[in-house]
């Protein structure tokens, strides 16, 4: 199993003119292999394979035009076009079907004023960590790491990151085995909602953090300051950076939380499900704002990624199903329950609490499907 271990980097002014550049030719390099081949099939020409891409590199960079292509590492271009051929196969799998999920685009030409740079190492890079803890990249030098934890491997790569906010990321790839934890009896389903982030079927509830609600005083006042700076001016961007250093410290407070509670719940469970939400269709409502804060795909992912490292069972039940309106204890299915509608009463009697009903409904829904192949029966519990 391949894991990323992320770390911030504090290279020195010299060597963030370094990476600069070691950005600067990477997109370059990725923008001639895409109007290469956006040429050749504008005229009709044959598809140009990956290694014919990497001839027309070598060959540029003897050029006068393209000569200053060499002063970075020559592996930080090879994966400029590693990862236009990667896009190019993602579109053609997404078109024909193979690819599941979201409809991929076709490969855009990258600019130097995305938010986002990235260049990536491999071994044939030669980069290291020295014993003095820094991490050694070619042609830029050796770069100043804040390391959180140790690497349980040696790195396959390592991509350097500079984000929105200014700030420098590297990240590496590792080769782990499976840690499963010792088995427990317990399972849980999960409802997640706005008024509470999660009620589980045990009773247990997660309260909603709201971060984005809660930063949203410093994010209008530096909003506020932006937006008074003339365009084009330093100050301008000294004022974005501002901007999206608040969105970086919510992003990041929000993601430490749900690595903390996901890694929470995996452990002391033996399975989890959780319902399939139409993330995306609840985002074009007006709960748009609160639903994007609340992040529940992002947990939901990491519920699944740990499940199969920590070799737990997650799955997601169908979206359709009715586990607000369905009674946990007699199985009635009763009429809608709008938003506002907190508990109410079955036929049956029984008064329930809408979200602690949903979850228990989830719970028995995905037992049963788990061992309906083994011919096992369930019913949800009351």
């Amino acid at each position: 199993m391949q894991l990323r271990y992320n770390f911030r980097v504090y290279p020195t002014p010299g060597q963030q003119i370094a990476l600069a550049r070691a950005f600067g030719c990477a997109r370059v390099v990725y923008n001639d292999g895409l109007a290469a081949r956006k040429a050749a099939f504008e005229q009709g020409l044959p598809r140009i394979s990956d290694a014919e891409l990497s001839k027309r590199l070598t060959v540029a960079k003897k050029t006068p035009d393209r000569a200053w292509l060499g002063e970075v590492s020559v592996v930080v271009l090879q994966q400029a076009l590693a990862d236009l051929n990667a896009a190019y196969r993602n579109f053609f799998a997404s078109a024909t079907g193979k690819r599941k999920g979201a409809r991929v685009a076709l490969p855009r030409f990258r600019s130097r004023k995305d938010n986002r740079q990235a260049v990536r190492f491999t071994k044939n890079a030669r980069f290291g960590v020295t014993a003095a803890g820094r991490l050694r990249l070619p042609k830029v030098g050796d770069v100043a790491v804040r390391w959180s934890r140790e690497l349980p491997s040696a790195p396959s790569s390592v991509t350097v990151i500079k984000d929105v906010a200014g700030r420098y990321f590297a990240s590496f790839v590792v080769e782990t085995t499976t840690e499963a934890l010792p088995g427990v009896d317990a399972e849980v389903g999960i409802d997640l909602g706005l008024a509470s982030f999660a009620v589980m079927s045990d009773g247990k509830t997660i309260a909603s953090p709201r971060f984005l609600r809660r930063a949203e005083r410093r994010l209008r006042k530096a909003q506020k300051s932006l937006s008074r700076k003339e365009k084009g001016s330093v100050n301008r961007a000294k004022a974005r950076v501002r901007v999206a250093r608040v969105h970086a410290r919510v992003a990041d407070t929000r993601r430490d939380w749900a690595h903390k509670n996901s890694t929470a719940i995996i452990r002391d469970n033996q399975a989890v499900y959780v319902e399939d939400l139409c993330v995306k269709g609840l985002a074009r409502t007006r709960l748009a704002k609160s639903v994007h804060d609340a992040g529940w795909g992002m947990f939901a992912r990491m519920l699944e990624e740990k499940a199969a490292r920590y070799g737990r069972t997650f799955a997601k039940v169908d979206r359709w199903f009715p586990s607000t309106r369905l009674c946990s204890v007699c199985g009635l299915v009763g009429g809608k329950k709008p938003l506002h509608v907190r508990e109410w009463t079955c036929a049956c009697g029984v008064t329930h609490d809408r979200d602690l009903n949903a979850a228990k409904n989830i719970l028995a829904a995905g037992q049963a499907e788990r061992l309906n192949a083994c011919g096992g029966l369930v019913s949800p519990a009351a």
